[in-house]
């Protein structure tokens, strides 16, 4: 029985379970911050905690939750090719035990409500990933960029090809099977760096102003942006279904073209939509103008054959405050953009981690084989970031940079979520990167804090 079962209002079950996810998050992130640790972690584990509980005391909308997009391709096979929801359960779920779990579920009465609360969920989740990457563009300046020297670059290039090549081996290595599509999935969502929780441990130490610390924050903003450009590649390349030179480098000049396209002809448009908005408040124009601007792009980069978070993340980095001078009320402080959506932000985002930690099946790791490849790409992880502090100047302290690069944080996860959704890493893959996120997020801030103290004054 679900428990928001019982109610006519049609919208009862999804309030009921939207809210009880979020305030888990609440309690997830409460948690990992009375230890200490960054909050998407709590989350995170929050989500695995519950989404594993309630499916194995057999909650139907946990068994449809942690099934993830597998869900929505069963429902399109139902409605467009007419199959009986056992048919179509069976074709996309290849664990037998689960699959039953699921017919039954989407077979009994509440189905249709569990099928509900799973699109709404998923569409909020992707909202917050939406806006979290667009809170990363606004943290990220082009002109801090072009200012971040040599150093910066080189370590944000190891950064980038050294957890790659790493990736590629680890993958050859332990998984000879998997297609090339997997690998490189792989091997990209080990490319990514979470300024966020490195920025955090440094202002905690009071280090922001150190050699060090300056290189880690300049090469992790460009990390952020090689990143997404990678994965914008690889997966458009899973989409087009093609893996090949040609493929390559079309791919690339899309993304080059849409990332070139959106930095010269935004600010071009922002400029000229912003006095357009001027019958608002000041604060209601720029929450407009935001919420418009990162959600046109979104789409666009779709249209493009690009994931929605590389349109939210080129708005971020193109609008900011300078666009709105002018137009605050005299006498009253203007809020900054990043405070308007923020509250957006904080609503939604959690949904997304909750979400993610749900679809982690912990009984994947009774398979020693998904140990192992767990053990070998944190590892990688590990080491291909450690390398990147190679590209530092000698007067730096090379394993601080490296170990400042060391978080995946929620970049990792939403590399990971992309994966998960176009089809490319399994049940058992997902966990492992999972796996992998937690392990490089929690073993960072530490172990920055005990070579900071020991070597770097």
């Amino acid at each position: 029985m679900s428990l928001a079962s019982g109610h006519t209002d049609p919208v009862a079950s999804v309030v009921f379970w939207v809210t009880f996810l979020f305030f888990s998050g609440v309690l997830g992130r409460y948690f990992a911050q009375r230890m200490q640790q960054p909050g998407v972690l709590g989350e995170l584990l929050m989500g695995v905690i519950i989404g594993n509980l309630f499916y194995h005391l057999g909650f139907p909308m946990m068994v449809v939750l942690r099934e993830g997009a597998e869900v929505f391709n069963i429902i399109g096979d139902v409605l467009t090719v007419g199959e009986s929801v056992a048919k179509a359960v069976y074709a996309n779920i290849a664990m037998v035990p689960e699959a039953q779990k699921l017919t039954a579920a989407l077979q009994s009465p509440e189905g249709f409500d569990l099928v509900r609360v799973a699109y709404v969920v998923d569409s909020f989740s992707r909202y917050g990933v939406i806006f979290l990457l667009f809170m990363v563009g606004l943290e990220t300046s082009l002109d801090e960029i072009k200012n971040t020297g040599k150093a910066a670059t080189r370590v944000a290039i190891l950064g980038v090809v050294a957890p790659i090549v790493l990736g590629f081996i680890v993958t050859l290595i332990f998984l000879p099977q998997v297609s090339i599509k997997t690998d490189l999935f792989l091997a990209a969502t080990l490319t990514a760096t979470s300024v966020g929780i490195t920025a955090r441990v440094l202002k905690e130490m009071k280090k922001l102003r150190t050699r060090e610390a300056k290189t880690i924050l300049g090469a992790a903003m460009i990390d952020d942006v090689l990143g997404l450009i990678i994965l914008a590649m690889v997966s458009s390349m899973v989409l087009t279904g093609a893996v090949n030179l040609v493929t390559l480098g079309r791919i690339l000049f899309q993304v080059i073209i849409f990332f070139a396209g959106s930095l010269m002809i935004g600010p071009w448009v922002l400029k000229r939509m912003v006095p357009m908005l001027r019958f608002l408040q000041p604060w209601e124009s720029k929450l407009a103008l935001s919420f418009i601007f990162v959600m046109a792009l979104a789409w666009l980069a779709t249209v493009a054959g690009l994931a929605s978070i590389i349109g939210a993340f080129a708005a971020g980095l193109i609008i900011h405050d300078g666009f709105f001078d002018g137009h605050a009320l005299e006498g009253k402080r203007d809020k900054q953009i990043r405070e308007l959506v923020a509250p957006l932000e904080s609503l939604l985002a959690p949904l997304f981690f909750i979400l993610i930690g749900i679809q982690v099946k912990l009984e994947a790791f009774l398979d020693v084989k998904v140990i192992v490849i767990s053990l070998a790409l944190t590892i990688a992880a590990v080491i291909g970031k450690l390398l990147s502090g190679l590209g530092a100047t000698k007067s730096d302290d090379k394993l601080v940079i490296g170990i400042g690069m060391l978080p995946r944080g929620e970049v990792g996860i939403v590399f990971a979520s992309i994966g998960r959704t176009l089809g490319v890493l399994s049940d058992s893959l997902f966990s492992a990167i999972i796996l992998m996120v937690i392990v490089t997020t929690l073993i960072a801030p530490p172990w920055l804090k005990w070579r900071y103290q020991k070597h770097v004054e």
